[in-house]
């Protein structure tokens, strides 16, 4: 055989997929690659160390039920409105059936969780977004269960903590999705009226619509680390300002350094944080005279 028949010859062996040919069910399966640093990690060690890669510290995506469950009580969990669901009022083509493929893969009716618990034994009322569901759009059934979790918040005089990650409003409800932004940011300036304490968290990524109303309302904005935060996509805002864009633009330590966050906490340190916090605010004696 010749040197180029070879090398020409059809391989047999079989080869070690690329970055990008490595199949996506890795992540749900025993193993997950950690997207930063490509390390394997077995799932369940991740889970113990609340998503964060073991190797570089890159924080992976979290599901709702799971930061509930790091971040309250034990056993103190009551979640409002489980069944509540955006409909399709435009008839817009494949989105019922979208949203049903969404039921099935994550186990949730719409892309948020609303509740309430015991932060370190301080009420609060919460509401976690997941971005697995229609990438956390805002529709009109998270906008609905968003604006009902703060009136809950303002009625039962508990603090409010919203946890964002979105792709911003749901293209397929159209203006009644966009009416979202309004509605929850009208429930949050009666919270604000009343004195209630509001705790924006934003992760991975928190963009349009989500960010230009209720993310970027807290009374305190925090942030994950290296989380994605903007309105307008990298490559929109180059081409209409026809300039490069810093490398670390739209990170959370960018908008930190810009005035836009109080702080970039680490996912391990956010509990302990939050406490303190709700300390500082009285929210257990608040919360007992209320009650």
């Amino acid at each position: 055989m010749s040197l180029k028949d070879f090398f020409n010859k059809k391989r047999k062996y079989a080869t070690i997929p690329s970055d990008r040919e490595q199949p996506a069910q890795m992540n749900s399966g025993v193993m997950t690659k950690c997207p930063q640093c490509r390390s394997i990690i077995y799932t369940k060690e991740l889970k113990k160390h609340k998503m964060v890669c073991i190797s570089c510290g890159h924080h992976l995506a979290m599901n709702a039920h799971d930061r509930i469950h790091f971040l309250l009580d034990e056993e103190t969990f009551k979640e409002y409105d489980p069944e509540m669901s955006s409909s399709d009022p435009l008839d817009f083509p494949e989105y019922k059936e979208k949203l049903e493929k969404d039921r099935q893969k994550t186990g949730l009716n719409e892309a948020v969780v609303t509740g309430e618990g015991y932060v370190s034994d301080c009420p609060v009322v919460l509401a976690v977004m997941d971005k697995r569901f229609r990438m956390g759009s805002m529709g009109s059934g998270a906008g609905e269960k968003i604006s009902r979790a703060i009136e809950s918040a303002l009625e039962k005089q508990r603090p409010f903590i919203m946890f964002s990650a979105s792709g911003g409003a749901r293209m397929q409800e159209g203006v009644l999705s966009l009416m979202q932004m309004a509605k929850t940011s009208a429930a949050l300036k009666r919270m604000d009226e009343a004195g209630l304490l509001y705790i924006s968290m934003m992760t991975d990524p928190t963009t349009g619509g989500v960010s230009a109303s209720f993310a970027s309302l807290g009374d305190y904005n925090f942030a994950e680390p290296k989380a994605m935060i903007g309105f307008a996509g990298r490559r929109v805002i180059e081409e209409t300002i026809r300039e490069e864009l810093p490398e670390d633009f739209q990170t959370a330590e960018f908008l930190l350094q810009h005035g836009h966050l109080d702080r970039v906490i680490p996912r391990d340190q956010l509990k302990q944080e939050l406490s303190t916090i709700l300390d500082l605010h009285h929210c257990k004696e608040t919360a007992e005279g209320g009650e």
